[in-house]
């Protein structure tokens, strides 16, 4: 099932994102934070690279998994910007071949090393150039990112807004956002989107605070803004592994049931393979 259609039925859509295993690739892992999500019944669940898309190879086997075992919509996730052509087809055929609806489609991070060579020529620069690939040559349903605050590379907030705006112009069937902890800023995108005359699902990204280190290397990555109160408690309990989680997942309940009440499209939580954790969020969440 195309997962356009889930926002056509219902609202909020409930996802999760997962993440194939990094190191040892072992599939038991993955077995159980998938089954501990499923009986939190999500309407799709988004498959990662992984950090720098070194684990890109897994993401298709376990968006396969999710959908041909569990029974649960799966979006893989297809970045492209340090891609072959050859290998985004690669992909994208074995995604169909798996019987995987729906691709969320990213430029993905610039590579790290400073020697590495991009392909030539270049034919993914932006998002938008996967987009109109995949649209032309695929019957997927095409999902893609949003930052309420902006990219951290956009000259300014309306220059990233247009380029958004560009990207559902190409053919993005719906939008997840990046990470954020203060919901003016969703509200604040969605109300420009809108005065745009761009109508299409937004769904929250939230990423419960579980770890100090993470959350302030994930923030300083994309450009997030932390509010007071929150890097109060960061900065009060970030030895206190047990306390930081019970303050992140009161955090995200409120974050979240205060974006219900406001009329959200969708809920994206990014689990970080932490079942448990979004499983704390649900129990106290209006759904």
């Amino acid at each position: 099932m195309q997962i356009k259609e889930f926002f056509k039925q219902k609202k909020p859509v409930l996802s999760f994102e997962v993440f194939p295993p990094k190191r040892v690739y072992n599939l038991e892992s993955i077995y159980s934070t998938i089954e501990t999500l499923q009986s939190l019944d999500p309407d799709f669940i988004s498959v990662t690279y992984g950090a720098g898309g070194g684990t890109k190879d897994k993401t298709v086997e376990i968006a396969s998994i999710i959908k041909n075992k569990y029974k649960i919509e799966s979006l893989a996730h297809l970045t492209c910007v340090s891609s072959k052509k050859s290998e985004i087809t690669q992909i994208a055929n074995e995604l169909k071949e798996n019987h995987i609806e729906n691709v969320l489609a990213l430029r993905g991070d610039l590579p790290s090393d400073p020697n590495f060579k991009f392909p030539t020529p270049l034919h993914y620069k932006h998002a938008s150039d996967l987009i109109q690939d995949l649209k032309q040559n695929y019957d997927f349903c095409i999902g893609a990112a949003f930052y309420p605050e902006g990219h951290i590379e956009a000259k300014d907030f309306e220059t990233d807004l247009k380029y958004v705006k560009f990207k559902v112009e190409t053919g993005a069937c719906f939008l997840i956002s990046q990470i954020f902890f203060d919901n003016a800023f969703f509200y604040h995108f969605r109300d420009r989107f809108e005065e745009m005359g761009v109508n299409i699902p937004l769904s929250a990204g939230i990423i419960p605070v579980t770890n100090a280190k993470q959350i302030n290397r994930i923030t300083a990555l994309c450009g997030s803004t932390i509010p007071r109160d929150l890097s109060k408690n960061i900065a009060k309990y970030h030895q206190n592994p047990d306390k930081l989680q019970e303050e992140g997942v009161k955090y995200a309940v409120r974050q979240i049931n205060d974006l219900i009440s406001n009329g959200v499209d969708g809920i994206h939580i990014y689990t970080m393979n932490h079942p448990d954790v979004a499983k704390k969020i649900l129990e106290h969440v209006d759904l």
